[in-house]
């Protein structure tokens, strides 16, 4: 396991994200160990404005101390205008290896229960089995662009195997919670060569997918037919979903002209 090493207090935690399929969310860490190179949104964010000097910076996340004191004051403000708060768009709730990180979110998700709000989590971590013992309306989703763990490891340097983090979706899956799954940043194939349609076989089991093209990145716009390519990678998520059963959402911007 690792150690946090910095931390931080913040005056509000709860905001309205501007995200398309979120309603509410909350950022309780500072940076993230996964470090993922796609490059990542919320790293280019968080540097732009200056709440982070560089990428090594970002890498070494900073707990918010102060989250659950902070959920105590806001949440009685925010319960009745949330449909579903969701950990998290700027960071990962369950960072691979940092039980802190971990321990704070499953303190902040009972808290957040508590208050008869429910929970939306996404991560490229493990999610703990504890998950099952909270609301069942809660949903918990991982994200997955690739059974490729070479090029896991290069892309998402830090994150968790691709398949533990499958594991243990379908371990809160098999206990009866609702589970999905966020196919996004998808690479085209001169990044990585890969089979959709094995992707979407190891992932048949949840209840929703997420599926949106990779962005910020060259090397998408490099490959000739890429407009081609994400609208029909789109078309076969569709396909596999209304086939098996599962609702989905496809990003906007992702199907093109």
């Amino acid at each position: 396991m690792k150690k946090i090493k910095k931390f931080i207090q913040r005056k509000t935690l709860i905001y309205k994200t501007e995200v398309e399929y979120g309603d509410y969310t909350m950022n309780h860490v500072l940076g993230c160990s996964h470090g993922c190179l796609y490059p990542c949104y919320a790293y280019l964010q968080k540097k732009r404005f200056g709440d982070v000097k560089s990428y090594k910076d970002w890498c070494e996340p900073a707990l918010v101390e102060n989250t659950l004191e902070l959920l105590d004051e806001e949440l009685p403000r925010f319960k009745s205008k949330i449909q579903m708060l969701h950990l998290c768009f700027t960071t990962d709730p369950f960072m691979y290896q940092y039980k802190e990180v971990q321990d704070m979110s499953l303190a902040a998700i009972k808290k957040i229960n508590a208050a008869g709000v429910k929970c939306s989590v996404l991560t490229k971590g493990v999610l703990p089995i504890e998950l099952a013992e909270l609301s069942k309306d809660n949903e918990y989703g991982v994200t997955l662009i690739s059974t490729n763990e070479t090029f896991r490891k290069r892309m998402e340097p830090g994150s968790a195997p691709w398949k533990k983090r499958l594991d243990a979706l379908k371990a809160l899956h098999n206990a009866g919670c609702k589970t999905w799954v966020s196919i996004e940043p998808y690479p085209t194939p001169n990044i990585v060569k890969q089979d959709m349609q094995k992707l979407l076989d190891e992932v048949s089991f949840v209840d929703c997918i997420i599926f949106g093209r990779m962005n910020y990145n060259k090397e998408v716009t490099l490959y000739a037919e890429h407009k081609k390519f994400f609208n029909d990678s789109a078309a076969e998520v569709m396909l596999f979903c209304n086939k098996h059963g599962i609702s989905y959402h496809i990003k906007e911007g992702t199907i093109t002209d």
